[in-house]
């Protein structure tokens, strides 16, 4: 999936500009509306349009998967089988991420890539499981995570299912994930692309005690060990110690910002995925924008690699999306503002005096502009 150049295309600066424009026209101080404002100026050039519209349909696809580390080296503090069980859950309405996503207004879907379950006693359509790549990706820290076949596999199902979704009419993308034992390959990844230690890069996950913390420090240092000689490559480094769901997160991304439809980006497993698709594909973080930063210690990490920053700081480790679909109201309402609000000329206000020599607007967007590079 690397390309000898990378075929993602420039959001449109044109559109930047005239949205930043736009804002300084309204009924407010300059920059009055903060990080708002970097908000709208970035959905007009990943809309091409100024003034930016609200996002008719944002949608959420959930990319589930196992790890065999999670039980092989005991780094997780549930059981395997809980992945199955939250994907009938997704599916009924149950989980936090359809909560939300309703709440926000974005639709769900759920994708089993590497679930270890036949969902016996579950609820769970053929749809679901259909494409499943493997059951469970190998523990990597004694053994590759996937094939070469594999990996090429999970990055072409993420790229289909973004097609699949902008086709039908989707002009904004979350990508969230389920598995147990996730965090643990993310944060190998995090550290080979980044070149950080293992303890740096490892957390708690779903709450572990110190020994098991223990034991996922090591095996990230064993997986990193075992892909030292593959970290210039990010396809290999996702075979050594990814997996199919990370893969397939990380072509559903970069497939998104080849096809110009911008994604709002959740935590440390899709931040890890992010790094692999930047990686890929230079310039596809033009089309993101960072919804949250995770309690991961990794996603931090991760962030600041892809220079880019985070509109919430909740302290927020759960995944599926779920701080993604928090910031999607508060980019709808950035766009909604600089969409509907009066400017002065209209509402007969008196504007800013002409005096200034640059624009908050046009700072903003400068600003902004050098966040996305």
């Amino acid at each position: 999936m690397k390309p000898a150049t990378s075929d993602v295309p420039d959001p449109d600066q044109s559109s930047r500009t005239a949205t930043a424009e736009h804002l300084d026209s309204l009924t407010k101080p300059s920059g009055s509306l903060g990080r708002l404002e970097q908000l709208a100026t970035w959905a007009g050039g990943v809309q091409a349009q100024s003034p930016p519209q609200p996002f008719q349909h944002p949608r959420l696809v959930i990319f589930a998967g196992d790890h065999g580390v999670a039980s092989a080296a005991r780094t997780s503090a549930f059981p395997s089988e809980v992945t199955a069980q939250m994907v009938a859950n997704f599916l009924h309405g149950g989980a936090a991420a359809n909560v939300l996503a309703d709440r926000a207004g974005a639709t769900v879907r759920v994708i089993d890539v590497a679930v270890d379950s036949d969902y016996e006693g579950l609820s769970v359509p053929e749809s679901v499981w259909r494409n499943r790549i493997r059951r469970g990706s190998g523990s990597f820290d004694r053994e590759d995570a996937l094939t070469a076949a594999e990996a090429q596999t999970a990055l072409a199902l993420g790229a289909a299912i973004a097609d699949e979704e902008i086709d039908s009419g989707a002009d904004l993308l979350i990508a969230g994930d389920m598995g147990i034992g996730n965090t643990t390959p993310a944060a190998a990844l995090i550290a080979a692309l980044t070149g950080s230690d293992p303890v740096s890069v490892c957390g708690r996950g779903t709450g572990i005690d110190d020994a098991t913390w223990m034991r996922k420090v090591a095996a990230i240092r064993d997986g990193l060990w075992r892909a030292r000689d593959w970290r210039p490559d990010p396809t290999l480094l996702l075979q050594k110690v990814g997996g199919a769901d990370l893969g397939a997160i990380s072509g559903f991304i970069a497939q998104a910002a080849r096809r110009g439809t911008p994604v709002l980006l959740d935590g440390v497993i899709v931040g890890a995925s992010a790094l692999l698709a930047e990686r890929m594909y230079p310039g596809a973080k033009r089309w993101w924008w960072a919804a949250h930063q995770s309690a991961e210690p990794a996603h931090a990490i991760c962030l600041d690699y892809l220079d880019l920053e985070p509109l919430l700081h909740f302290s927020m480790r759960l995944g599926e999306g779920s701080g993604a679909l928090l910031a999607l109201p508060l980019l709808q309402g950035a766009v909604s503002t600089a969409a509907d609000m009066a400017t002065f000329s209209e509402a007969g206000v008196s504007g800013r005096s002409e005096s200034s020599d640059i624009s908050t607007a046009e700072a903003n967007a400068t600003k902004s502009e050098d966040s996305d590079t």
